[in-house]
């Protein structure tokens, strides 16, 4: 799908990747609704937009795992500047670490994978009737391999990444589109949460993915993300080691299930490993 001239909704977009996919969307041409939590972030980075390039984004606060305020952005969109033609459904959280307790494992579930099924049973039908619309999972390299330090983060990222599969599978004779973001280290607030949390399983994390890697910067990622779009790829991976290791993975899950508990010593203790 071209992106200029299309409509996108941009979950998670105060900042960080999503502020930088709402920017690199209304450079191409794109109109952009973007949505965060904090509605003042929000409207910051359409103002920014707006200041380079007018008219072309409008800011809105609001819970996006909450069906109601979808349901507003999609109509704020359509209000603004006609149907939606991609959503970024990219709002996401590290939650609790460790096991963490049923509530915590509530939120996570809710902001990391209702609210992308919540949008895709509001739009996907429509997309369906008019044969075209495209939606953009960001999940995390988490999802196809895992994550040190947080059960939460890591088994809900890989049911954003199996949501994302079946809706390809499911709608895309249909002519709606899905892509899957899985970003290893990007350089936003999310990838310091854990380090900056005093928590050790939190500390353990952020290390996790800042030693697996180079740590990008959402500009580029943002970059990528619409090269993907244009080539209507499925697996987006700004990390291309992400793919060797998924590929270790499949060839033999017993010796990769040692190698990230040897990794995992190794952070915790490198006289140990």
């Amino acid at each position: 799908m071209k992106v200029a001239d299309r409509i996108a909704i941009v979950t998670g977009g105060g900042g960080g990747i999503g502020g930088a996919l709402a920017a690199a969307l209304a450079a191409v041409g794109a109109k952009v609704v973007v949505a965060d939590l904090d509605a003042d972030a929000a409207r910051a980075v359409a103002d920014e937009i707006n200041s380079v390039h007018p008219g072309a984004a409008i800011g809105r606060g609001g819970d996006v795992s909450d069906t109601e305020t979808i349901r507003e952005l999609i109509a704020l969109a359509e209000q603004t500047f006609g149907p939606v033609d991609l959503y970024f459904a990219n709002a996401g959280i590290v939650g609790a670490t460790g096991l963490a307790g049923d509530a915590d494992w509530d939120v996570a579930i809710d902001v990391n994978l209702r609210s992308h099924i919540r949008a895709a049973q509001l739009l996907i039908p429509g997309w369906v009737e008019r044969g075209q619309g495209y939606f953009i999972s960001t999940a995390s390299a988490a999802g196809l391999l895992t994550q040190l330090g947080g059960a939460a983060y890591s088994v809900t990222k890989h049911a954003a990444v199996g949501f994302a599969e079946w809706l390809n599978i499911t709608y895309g004779d249909q002519g709606v589109r899905v892509s899957c973001l899985c970003p290893m280290g990007v350089n936003t607030k999310l990838l310091y949460a854990g380090e900056q949390s005093g928590d050790p399983m939190g500390e353990l994390a952020t290390r996790a993915v800042t030693a697996a890697g180079e740590v990008l910067e959402p500009a580029d990622v943002a970059a990528q993300v619409l090269a993907a779009i244009d080539d209507e790829r499925f697996l987006i991976l700004p990390h291309p080691a992400v793919l060797e290791m998924f590929r270790h993975k499949a060839a033999d899950y017993d010796r990769w299930l040692r190698g990230m508990r040897r990794y995992q010593r190794g952070l915790l203790d490198p006289e140990v490993s």
